[in-house]
């Protein structure tokens, strides 16, 4: 079997050598010339470390460049049965792609997008046989992370479900399904651990208090520190997209993250963040209320979640575990401290949140 891959950046060239490396031949291309020129340089560039290492033998190496061959135009992904996307994370670009596959490309083959954040059923809306449009979304590095979100839109063929939820499972990832709705699941599920860290700030504690805590409760990395990793304005975007298409105060942009990305303070790429390059100091004496307060809000987005339907208690404890790297999942944490415990905390904060924050701590009826 052929798979395609359209995007030769970061995400897809590390889906590619996913598929590679599990055999498939991948014809990839990327609309820059230069992408499609450096691809298999990079590729080895990134692996050869670990041959030097002895975690990966040269003959894989060598057996993942064989398989993966750039091609110059979409009509050379003619012979894929599956073509996963990763350009630019906006819905024109996205569908003026696919709708270009589409001209040029058997009605049998599948097209996948791997956006983390758009609407799979808006992207196949208008397209020729949009049945056979769904989303594959891999974390990045896409070589290293185990998860995939499998997301079908209102109209998806089983078939196609099928067929892609094979090959990836054969490329080793775990998949999961999940509903076509923003966020899908781990980014969605994964707002209150930054939101209500970045609310607990602004009430006056500290970052170093806040990532102690949840550190101190199993954690490999406290929520600021994550924002730090990941960027405050990739961070802001997110909730801002989320805020934008769900319109509820459980998804609230706060002023302390807004700030952080006004001032240039994004993280590790710009060398100052919340807490980086400072590690977060001691646990304080009420580590265990922040935790139950970060985690009962997670509990409850889960629940909002699973309450709309189309996904699993256990696979958005296995998503939020595999995709965040957490300790335990959301109905892990209720089992954990009991619901009646989860939901006494859920009261209080309502009962003390500020008017802007109404309704942020109720749970789905």
């Amino acid at each position: 079997m052929i798979i395609g891959v359209v995007g030769l950046g970061t995400m897809g060239l590390g889906i590619a050598q996913v598929f590679a490396a599990a055999g498939y031949r991948v014809y990839a291309t990327d609309a820059l010339e230069p992408a499609r020129a450096s691809a298999k340089s990079r590729l080895r560039a990134s692996l050869e470390p670990r041959v030097a290492k002895g975690a990966l033998a040269q003959d894989a190496l060598d057996a993942v460049l064989s398989n993966l061959r750039i091609v110059p135009t979409l009509h050379d992904l003619s012979p894929a049965a599956l073509i996963v996307e990763a350009i630019v994370e906006t819905l024109p670009a996205k569908r003026t792609l696919f709708a270009a596959l589409a001209a040029c490309i058997s009605s049998q083959t599948i097209l996948a997008t791997n956006t983390s954040s758009l609407s799979v059923g808006a992207i196949a809306q208008g397209l020729p046989h949009p049945e056979r449009v769904l989303g594959l979304h891999f974390f990045n590095p896409a070589p290293a992370m185990k998860l995939v979100e499998l997301v079908a839109h209102a109209g998806t063929a089983p078939t196609a479900l099928m067929l892609a939820r094979r090959v990836t499972e054969a490329a080793g990832k775990t998949v999961i399904t999940c509903p076509d709705s923003p966020g899908f699941i781990v980014n969605r599920c994964a707002r209150p651990f930054y939101g209500e860290a970045l609310a607990l700030l602004e009430e006056g504690r500290t970052a170093s208090e806040i990532d102690a805590a949840m550190l101190a409760a199993g954690y490999k990395i406290g929520p600021l520190s994550l924002i730090d990793l990941i960027g405050a304005d990739i961070n802001l975007a997110a909730t801002q997209s989320l805020q934008t298409a769900l319109s509820h105060p459980r998804y609230h942009v706060f002023d302390a993250l807004k700030a952080q990305v006004a001032a240039g303070h994004l993280g590790r790429k710009s060398g100052q963040g919340f807490l980086f390059p400072a590690p977060p100091g001691p646990p304080p004496p009420d580590a265990e209320a922040i935790a139950l307060r970060i985690e009962a809000t997670l509990a409850n987005e889960a629940a909002w979640l699973l309450a709309q339907g189309g996904v699993t208690a256990e696979g958005i404890d296995q998503a939020l575990k595999l995709g965040l790297n957490f300790p335990r999942g959301p109905f892990e944490i209720i089992a954990r401290h009991s619901a009646a415990k989860i939901a006494a905390t859920l009261s209080d904060l309502d009962s003390k949140s500020p008017p802007y924050l109404k309704a942020r701590y109720q749970p789905p009826s």
